[in-house]
C-alpha cells in the first residue's frame, strides 16, 4: 500500500466535496447534529494531527495548542473539547484559518509518510484516519445538503450533481431458508472493531424485497392517512410524529397541492420512480406495519445481501446496535470509535449515494438514534 497516495487520494476529495462551498456555507449549524463544513475539515485534519504526527514524528511542532479543544469531537481520552451545540458559534477560527492548519498537517504528513519505515502499528492508526475521513466526507455531503435544504431560497449544491437511479427487479419477494449462518467480518483489508469478530447466528424463514421502497410507494401511506394513524407507531414514534408535527420525508414539500423534494440540484418536483430517503427508523417502521410487513433484522440483511442490489440506501434494520460476541474496545482513544456508542441506536446497513468510493461492504454497521433521517436513509421491507 502507497500510504502517501492513499493519503492525498482521500484529502483531496474532502477537498472536492467542498469546492461548491461559498465561505458563509462553511460555519452554519443548523440543529445538533450537523457540524459546520469548516469544523469537518479542522477535525478530520486535527486527527492525523493528534494521533499520527504529534506521537510518532519528532519533528512536528503543533499548529496551534487550542485546535485540540476546538477540533476534538467525543474523545475523553485526549481532553475537553468545545460541546457539539456549539460548533457553529466558532466564528474563529475563520475559514481561512482552518484550510491553512489543513495545509500546514498535509505538509507535515507527507515528509512523515516519506521518511519510510511506517511500523505496523502506525500502518493501522494511518488506514483508520483514511475511513475517518471517508465517514466524514459522506457526513460532509449530508450535512451541506441539510444546511442549504434548510435555506429559506433552497440554494442548489451543485447544478450538475446526478443522483444515481435504484436497479428494479421484478422478481418477488426473497426466500431464504432457516438455517445458521455466518456474520461479521473476514478476511483481508480494513473493517471497523465493530464488525468484528465473525459468529455464527440461526435465522428463522423469512423473505425480503429486492428493491427499495420508492417515493410513490410511501406517498400511498402519507394519502392513506399513515401520519395520522396510532396503530402504525411505536408509542416514541408516535409521540415524535405528534410533538414535531411530522407530516412528510424530510425535504418534501407540499406546494399548492404538488409535493416537491429538495436535492442537490435544488428543489424540485417530486420524482415519483425514485427510491424514498430522509426517513427514520419511526417512519420506516411505521410505513412496514401500514403493508402488514415487517423491516429486516441486520443479520437477516447480511445474509441476503448478495441476492439483491443495494448501496442508494442506509437501510433501517430493525437491530438495535450492540457487540458482537467477543467484542473488545481498543485501549486509548482509539477504543472511543464505536464501543461507546452501543446504546439507544439502530443499525443500518448499506451504503448511500454519497458514501465514498470503496467505503462500504456488506458487513458494514452504520448506526443511529430512531429519530434522525438527514442522513440518506431508506426501507427495505420483509415478511
Amino acid at each position: 500500500m502507497d500510504l502517501a497516495d492513499c493519503y492525498k487520494k482521500v484529502r483531496q476529495r474532502t477537498d472536492a466535496i467542498c469546492e461548491p462551498l461559498q465561505t458563509e456555507d462553511y460555519v452554519v449549524q443548523p440543529v445538533v447534529d450537523v457540524s459546520p463544513p469548516k469544523w469537518h475539515i479542522g477535525h478530520t485534519t486535527w486527527f492525523f494531527e493528534t494521533f499520527i504526527l504529534k506521537p510518532y514524528f519528532a519533528e512536528y511542532q503543533e499548529f496551534d495548542p487550542n485546535y485540540n479543544y476546538v477540533f476534538n469531537s467525543y474523545y475523553e481520552t485526549v481532553g475537553n473539547r468545545v460541546i457539539r451545540t456549539d460548533r457553529g458559534n466558532l466564528s474563529r477560527p475563520t475559514v481561512i484559518d482552518v484550510k491553512r492548519y489543513r495545509k500546514y498537517v498535509d505538509d507535515a504528513m507527507y515528509n512523515f509518510l516519506a521518511c519510510g519505515n511506517i511500523s505496523p502499528d502506525v500502518e493501522e492508526l494511518l488506514v483508520l484516519g483514511f475511513n475517518h475521513e471517508e465517514q466524514h466526507q459522506e457526513l460532509l455531503l449530508t450535512d451541506i445538503k441539510y444546511i442549504l435544504g434548510n435555506n429559506p431560497l433552497f440554494p442548489a449544491y451543485d447544478h450538475h450533481y446526478v443522483s444515481p437511479k435504484a436497479q428494479h427487479s421484478d422478481g418477488g419477494f426473497i426466500r431464504i431458508n432457516e438455517g445458521i449462518y455466518e456474520v461479521g467480518f473476514k478476511g483481508e483489508g480494513f473493517a471497523f472493531d465493530n464488525e468484528l469478530n465473525r459468529h455464527k447466528v440461526y435465522l428463522n424463514e423469512f423473505e425480503i424485497s429486492p428493491n427499495l421502497v420508492t417515493n410513490a410507494e410511501y406517498l400511498e401511506f402519507i394519502n392513506a392517512g399513515g401520519y395520522h394513524d396510532f396503530r402504525h407507531w411505536h408509542a416514541a414514534g408516535w409521540d415524535w410524529v405528534n410533538t414535531n408535527q411530522v407530516q412528510a420525508p424530510m425535504y418534501w414539500h407540499n406546494m399548492d397541492g404538488q409535493w416537491h423534494n429538495y436535492t442537490y440540484q435544488g428543489l424540485q418536483t417530486l420524482h415519483l420512480h425514485d427510491v424514498v430517503t430522509h426517513i427514520s427508523y419511526y417512519e420506516a417502521y411505521a410505513y412496514a406495519s401500514w403493508k402488514g410487513l415487517r423491516l429486516p433484522t441486520e443479520f437477516e440483511w447480511e445474509v441476503a445481501a448478495p441476492q439483491f442490489s443495494w448501496g442508494l440506501r442506509w437501510e433501517w434494520t430493525e437491530s438495535a446496535y450492540l457487540p458482537y460476541p467477543g467484542f473488545a474496545k481498543a485501549p486509548g482513544a482509539i477504543g472511543e470509535y464505536n464501543g461507546k456508542f452501543m446504546v439507544g441506536q439502530k443499525v443500518l446497513r448499506g451504503a448511500s449515494e454519497v458514501t465514498s468510493p470503496d467505503h462500504s461492504r456488506i458487513t458494514y454497521r452504520n448506526f443511529f438514534q430512531p429519530e434522525l433521517r438527514w442522513q440518506f436513509t431508506g426501507i427495505r421491507l420483509a415478511k
